[in-house]
């Protein structure tokens, strides 16, 4: 039951909290007009820009909260609240993900091994389900350690991708510093923002080493 509890319930509590928190601190922020003026979609622009990456497009994406960077296309993709907001939100999620293509263009290490891990990821995250119940119901502890070595490639990707997004939010508080786009007063919401956005992330990591371990005792009674 102990078990149970950390693999579980703990990673899941904190995973709706961190949740809460960055949707409720972004929508807070998203009402504080930033003093430039300047949309999201136009910040991400002139930090782009700035930088010499004018051939990187900015796109605008459906949902909420479903910004990201796509380094397949080198394409910043912003959702209609940051695309077209003029809020310390917006700057801050818009500066953020343009943190990833700067990223990408000075070939940040993080970034790259990230990058470089994607395909491994994506098919370990789609089979190691497969291993495990094979390995369970036939009764085969190969195919469970197969699962476990798949599931550890997910884990270890978690892991990787903090530096990657604590060190992108770094780069766009100090590109809106130095291009004067956030004044001392709006500094602080800025940094709200993106440190409720960087829970989400260590949340994920933390649920995702519980349930290694929890797999990792079952293969163990076994």
């Amino acid at each position: 039951m102990t078990t149970f509890l950390i693999a579980f319930i703990v990673p899941m509590a904190i995973g709706l909290w961190a949740q809460h928190r960055v949707k409720s601190t972004f929508a807070r922020n998203l009402q504080v007009p930033a003093s430039h003026g300047m949309t999201g979609a136009e910040v991400a622009r002139r930090v782009l820009d700035a930088n010499g990456l004018h051939e990187v497009p900015i796109e605008e994406t459906p949902g909420q909260l479903s910004d990201h960077y796509d380094p397949k296309n080198r394409s910043v993709h912003l959702s209609p609240d940051v695309y077209h907001g003029r809020s310390i939100s917006s700057s801050a999620v818009g500066a953020h993900e343009v943190g990833h293509a700067l990223q990408h263009a000075k070939s940040y290490s993080f970034f790259r091994f990230r990058s470089a891990m994607f395909p491994a990821v994506a098919f370990a995250s789609q089979i190691w389900m497969l291993f495990l119940i094979g390995g369970i119901f036939l009764q085969i502890t190969g195919f469970v350690l197969v699962a476990v070595a798949l599931y550890s490639v997910a884990v270890l990707f978690q892991f990787v991708t903090l530096p990657v997004e604590f060190d992108a939010s770094k780069r766009a508080k100090q590109q809106l510093r130095d291009l004067g786009l956030v004044g001392s007063s709006e500094a602080g919401g800025v940094n709200s923002v993106l440190k409720a956005a960087s829970w989400t992330y260590v949340a994920g990591a933390l649920a995702a080493i519980a349930m290694l371990l929890y797999y990792l005792s079952l293969l163990s009674n076994r």
